[in-house]
């Protein structure tokens, strides 16, 4: 563990990343416009949501660094993952809604280059060694990147996002078998569900997973609704909401159970109960 990367061993074939979880504005925060705005499209409490992965043995990874200093989950060759969609950058110059979130043009290359050896690569270095370490005893391993939005960005989505969305880049970033696994949890919700909607996996999932060697990787977008309250319009008295226990009492076993899911998919006989 460091000051900004939280790391926490299991020995079960599952790693769950946490990548957008974290609000520390390091020595950019007077940069920005407003620290508020940078820090309004974390993935807000996702971590606390899944506090039970440890205890089914899954190695979790969190960055306590801002998705607006540096953003974990995107191609750091500055390539996009949704040609012609609105998306944020590896350096993010404005919000989800298109605000700016620098008085200026923001970060230069040598900044950019700069923030990306200081947290990108340290953050896909230690999951590549947890990945590594668990394949040396697994033939396969489930990569998880748990992440949330707001129910309704109008300028990156139509209308309202389905509660749980599943992503494997078209399904190619896993087994087919897992993401039926992970769908039909989702389906026996009842809750609405998508498989690679508008959100079929980030970098981090297109980058690790790979089948063919055992390496099976999926993003699971939550709505935020399912765990805390929406306001209508976000401002600064109004948001971050606290997490809301009832409606996070509703979604938590149904994690729960995705990720059972995952553990029988990787190791039948050791994923039981």
């Amino acid at each position: 563990m460091t000051d900004w990367l939280d790391i926490r061993r299991g020995e079960a074939p599952l790693v769950v990343a946490f990548p957008h979880t974290g609000t520390d504005l390091a020595d950019i925060g007077a940069a920005f416009r407003s620290e508020w705005l940078a820090r309004r499209d974390a993935d807000w409490w996702v971590d606390r949501l899944y506090d039970f992965a440890a205890d089914l043995g899954a190695t979790t990874i969190r960055t306590g660094i801002s998705r607006s200093v540096i953003d974990v989950n995107r191609d750091p060759s500055g390539a996009s993952l949704y040609p012609g969609q609105a998306m944020t950058e590896l350096c993010p110059a404005t919000t989800f809604d298109g605000e700016p979130l620098y008085p200026d043009a923001g970060p230069n290359a040598a900044e950019i280059a700069r923030r990306r050896a200081r947290w990108f690569d340290p953050y896909h270095a230690a999951i590549e060694a947890e990945i590594a370490r668990l394949k040396a005893l697994y033939p396969r391993v489930v990569f998880y990147d748990a992440h949330s939005i707001r129910s309704h960005v109008p300028r990156l989505f139509d209308g309202e996002l389905p509660q749980f969305n599943i992503g494997t880049n078209g399904r190619v970033t896993c087994d087919p078998a897992l993401a039926a696994a992970i769908e039909g949890v989702c389906a026996a919700s009842g809750h609405s569900h998508v498989l690679d909607g508008r959100f079929k996996g980030g970098w981090t999932t297109r980058h690790y997973g790979r089948p063919a060697d055992g390496m099976h990787a999926v993003q699971i977008e939550l709505a935020m609704r399912g765990y805390l309250v929406e306001p209508a319009a976000i401002d600064e008295a109004n948001w971050p909401q606290p997490l809301d226990p009832t409606r996070a009492a509703s979604l938590t076993p149904i994690l729960h159970d995705i990720l059972r899911a995952c553990l029988v998919f990787a190791a039948p006989t050791k994923g039981k109960t």
